[in-house]
């Protein structure tokens, strides 16, 4: 391995005078291939030899040309390379971190390790203080960056070639529902035991559990004794979040490994999408077959656990609805289930809502509502209409339509079918309202009106939050494999209009 030159060294200067101490790391080591050292280089020696530019904690500047360095105050000094790009990263992880930290204290406790097994107070996006979510923003952001500016390319593609593995690894965990069976269970399980228990290879199971706490999700607390940690206990099969992750690790994962394969095909309902390519139907009409029986009864379990993650009560809190008239209709548009509005309905029960989707949807949403808001059927605050939002107008006469991650699934020519669907219902007092994610440019361009309307992350951060936002083109890539949808940027929602 090539050696490279030393490029930062740290002192600190003593409390009283002149003097000053070098830290007691004070050597680097430089290597040639097969890792044999050649002679030490101690960072004094390079010290009195060079003029370093340093700063202060705080940040201030200056050029020091003594062999010894100031005293009273910490500081650090830099040779004459500039690496502001992680430099400025640290700054911004540090800083968040602190803020990190405050809003736990401000609320009595400390951060939750990940070993951790009770719910914390930020778990969920309603109610989490805006400065602690753009600090978690900035943390994932920045640590992802500054691990890829300085590990080698190489490294780096291909672990990103392998995540296929770890979402192989997730269906697996989540089919056989291990987060269950190792629930109360603090001391862990041996992977036996977990085989005998699904009939599963216990081989195959350690490595694969073995995967997960790698990242993080589960514990190995002894060989092959394996623990719930705080990110597998998500995985539990009353967890709507379990139920997307096996979407997405089933069906979206099989989509994906045929995406090459119709690159030349358009985007449009009417073409063969990956997922068709694999299975032969499109994924709707799959869910009608016996064979994907059992994946459609999970689609809208999963599409509640989806919800979770951007906030299904979302929509209760950006509308002044206290102001709105008593028994004002919501018609909740192809809203699956219904559980976004039944959120609603429950934030401000002098609310109606009309639920319409496909009358299998709609044979499940009554069941749903039944089970968890039964009052709401009682009392006819719950209207279930089927359609075909393609082919049928909706519910005419409500005062509200919601749209909830709807347009995203469909190509532009759908979409403009569906808009018009409601635009026939509305009277002139209705209001539409859309809740859906938007796309964001990965260049900084101020002068354009997506980067006017939404905020950017910080430099050297990627404006559209690098990878704490790369869900959303993620999420595109699924709605392209999986249906021939995508999530749009806003020109793009604009021109839909």
């Amino acid at each position: 391995m090539a050696g490279a030159m030393i490029n930062r060294i740290f002192a600190m200067g003593t409390a009283t005078g002149e003097s000053s101490e070098i830290l007691p790391t004070t050597t680097h080591t430089m290597y040639r291939t097969s890792f044999s050292p050649i002679p030490k280089i101690r960072r004094y020696d390079i010290m009195k030899k060079r003029r370093f530019k340093f700063s202060c904690i705080s940040g201030a500047e200056g050029t020091h040309k003594s062999s010894k360095p100031p005293s009273s105050w910490l500081f650090r000094v830099v040779m004459d390379f500039d690496n502001s790009h992680i430099t400025a990263l640290t700054d911004l992880i540090n800083a968040a971190v602190h803020d990190v930290i405050t809003e736990y204290a401000a609320v009595g406790m400390a951060v939750p390790t990940l070993g951790s097994l009770t719910r914390g107070p930020f778990d969920s996006p309603e109610g989490t203080p805006e400065k602690f979510s753009r600090a978690v923003q900035v943390i994932e952001a920045a640590c992802m960056q500054l691990t890829l500016t300085v590990t080698t390319p190489a490294h780096v593609v291909v672990n990103r070639s392998l995540q296929h593995e770890e979402s192989a690894c997730l269906s697996v965990v989540t089919e056989a529902k291990i987060a269950d069976l190792l629930l109360n269970k603090p001391n862990g399980v041996h992977v036996d035991e977990l085989a005998e228990l699904t009939g599963l290879d216990g081989g195959k199971l350690g490595r694969i559990l073995r995967v997960l706490a790698t990242k993080h999700c589960f514990r190995e607390v002894k060989p092959g004794v394996f623990a719930n940690n705080r990110l597998s206990l998500k995985l539990q099969s009353t967890e709507p979040v379990a139920a997307y992750v096996s979407l997405l690790a089933d069906e979206g994962l099989l989509a994906s490994a045929h995406l090459k394969n119709t690159m030349n095909m358009p985007l449009g309902r009417d073409s063969c999408t990956p997922f068709q390519h694999a299975k032969g139907h499109n994924l709707y009409h799959y869910y009608t077959l016996p064979e994907g029986k059992k994946q459609g009864e999970r689609f809208n379990h999963a599409m509640v656990g989806g919800g979770e993650l951007l906030g299904q009560g979302m929509v209760a809190r950006v509308y002044p609805w206290a102001s709105v008239p008593a028994d004002s209709i919501v018609c909740d548009v192809a809203g699956g289930n219904g559980h976004a509005t039944m959120r609603l309905i429950k934030a401000h029960p002098h609310l109606r809502v009309t639920l319409q989707d496909q009358p299998e949807v709609i044979s499940e949403a009554k069941k749903f509502w039944k089970n968890k808001h039964p009052e709401a059927i009682d009392n006819k605050r719950i209207n279930f209409v089927t359609f075909d939002f393609l082919k049928d107008v909706a519910a005419e006469g409500c005062d509200f339509y919601y749209m909830r991650s709807i347009l995203r699934g469909e190509p532009d020519s759908h979409s403009y079918k569906i808009l018009q669907n409601v635009r026939k219902a509305m009277k002139p007092t209705s209001r539409l309202i859309i809740e859906d994610t938007v796309l964001k440019n990965t260049v900084r361009d101020c002068s354009s009106e997506p980067d006017q309307v939404f905020d950017q992350a910080p430099e050297p951060l990627l404006p559209n939050w690098g990878a704490a936002g790369v869900r959303a083109n993620y999420t595109d890539m699924n709605m392209m494999n999986l249906l021939d949808g995508l999530i749009r940027t806003l020109p793009e929602f604009v021109e839909l209009w």
